[in-house]
């Protein structure tokens, strides 16, 4: 089997026993096998990165912005509850990380190939950089309101400067990397929660149930739940193992499973619920800027100095998993010097937006439309794990060229075929008309404009995969003596 650069890299002693992991130190490895002896992260780590990541004022817009659909509160409660359980998928995705030791797309490998694993992978680069723009964009839109609080109007220079500036703080904390995320993320959740306990206090009474009469389709319900499911569990599933893999191979699976899941749906069901008790106070609680309006005066300036740290925070996430996707890719190019790309790329497009206007219409398209490509690859990704019972040769993951997972010229074709049926089917049940581009399926016009885009996709994606690879799966492992038992075996004396 052809030993990748990766593999010698690791073999060379990079890091051995969690010298190269520390918080306030560049992080080295992107894509790499990380040893049995720099895997120090814990179940409880893992819980709080995900809470940390989460507390935050997004999640309190999805809320409003759920609302905003015309739903009654208990529509939107019910949606909320519902959708949020789709955070067992993010705790299903994280369970790869601790027994392979890399990251989400590197695993993707195994159903893709290596070659094939490209095209999903550019899907998720994509979407990651959407994120990365929709938290710089607020970081921007906040500054600008805290300037016009001040009497500063939005001059075109002081836009371009708050971008500017508002991409080199971005950078610092994905430039260092994984421990410097999760020691952060931690540490600020603790003020959020207790941010969040005041917003709490300061809404509820205010609250009249009796006066607010909106009351939405159970098409247009199934919209807004698409919003939840894609900017909550679902929509996190791709950057699952990019935080797991520093938990040891030896981490129960339950642990692992129950950290990420109650670690992202509890403050993100919290923070929804309270967002849409806040749009019956005020609808502008749909923009993070308008979200102190809903609150007593004097808050608006402990809110939004708060907010920063905390959207800088969130973003983090996706710039470091955006960067080790793009290695994934195949792109010769250092963890470090990923996240330098992707920040000049999505500080370009922040430009773009900033100055284009009809942010929140764009937002709420790009969560209705990233679905069509995720659900199908989570689900593909599920049921390789399954089928493979949750064994990998992480050599085989890690190869340049050959290896268990080469197949056809480093495509597997059964999974792009499931990944390609899944989209399909996810575009014929989606409801896009209000985005651009402007898009309804026929079974959504079947069904009064129903968006089951994200069910569909995974039903048939993870059908489609499961059928066409249940015995060449077992094949691979006959092949690979046990995978993940010798692999792994293997990276533990290289890292010792």
């Amino acid at each position: 089997m052809a030993t990748s650069q990766p593999i010698e890299f690791e073999r060379r002693g990079l890091g051995s026993g969690g010298d190269e992991y520390g918080a306030f130190k560049v992080e080295r490895r992107g894509i790499e096998l990380i040893p049995e002896a720099d895997k120090t992260m814990t179940a409880a780590g893992l819980f709080w990165l995900w809470a940390g990541g989460i507390w935050n004022v997004e999640f309190l817009v999805y809320g409003a912005l759920a609302m905003s659909f015309g739903l009654s509160f208990g529509q939107a409660a019910l949606a909320i509850l519902l959708g949020n359980t789709a955070y067992v998928f993010l705790g299903l995705a994280s369970l790869p990380g601790p027994e392979t030791g890399t990251t989400a797309f590197m695993v993707s490998r195994a159903p893709f190939g290596l070659n094939g694993n490209r095209v999903v992978s550019a899907f998720n680069w994509l979407t990651q950089v959407g994120f990365e723009i929709e938290g710089i964009v607020l970081i921007v839109l906040v500054a600008l309101a805290m300037f016009a609080r001040g009497g500063i109007g939005a001059s075109s220079g002081l836009k371009v400067g708050l971008i500017v500036a508002a991409v080199a703080i971005q950078f610092i904390v994905p430039f260092l990397g994984h421990a410097m995320i999760t020691k952060t993320l931690r540490y600020l959740s603790y003020v959020f929660i207790v941010l969040f306990a005041v917003m709490a206090v300061l809404v509820v009474p205010h609250v009249n149930l009796g006066h607010f009469h909106q009351q939405a389709s159970w098409a247009v319900w199934t919209t807004a739940l698409v919003l939840i499911i894609a900017a909550g569990g679902l929509g996190w599933t791709e950057n699952a193992s990019d935080y797991s893999r520093y938990l040891p191979r030896a981490t129960p699976r339950a642990r692992t499973f129950w950290a990420a899941t109650l670690g992202g749906a509890i403050p993100s069901i919290l923070l929804e619920l309270l967002g849409a008790l806040a749009f019956i106070v005020s609808p502008k609680v749909t923009a993070v800027t308008g979200v102190p309006s809903s609150f007593a005066g004097w808050f608006f300036w402990p809110f939004l100095i708060l907010v920063l740290p905390q959207l800088f925070a969130i973003n983090s996430l996706d710039l470091y998993s955006s960067g080790v996707t793009l290695q994934a890719m195949g792109v010769p190019v250092k963890r470090w010097g990923a996240v330098i790309i992707d920040t000049l790329v999505a500080g370009v497009v922040t430009a773009l937006v900033i100055f284009k206007g009809n942010f929140y219409t764009d937002l709420s398209g790009f969560l209705n439309y990233i679905v069509v490509w995720l659900g199908p690859w989570f689900a593909i990704l599920l049921v390789d794990y399954l089928l493979r019972r949750g064994r990998y040769d992480a050599d085989s993951l890690a190869s340049g060229h050959g290896g268990l997972y080469w197949r056809n010229g480093g495509v597997n074709w059964k999974a792009l075929i499931a990944q390609a049926l899944g989209m399909v089917a996810a575009l014929l049940w989606i409801d896009a008309a209000f985005y651009v581009p402007s898009f309804i399926g026929p079974l959504s016009k079947a069904t009064g404009g129903a968006d089951f885009s994200w069910a569909v996709g995974i039903l048939v994606g993870g059908l489609a995969y499961l059928v066409l690879s249940t015995g060449s799966i077992g094949r691979e492992l006959a092949a690979g003596n046990g995978g993940a038992d010798g692999a792994s075996a293997r990276a533990e004396q290289s890292g010792a």
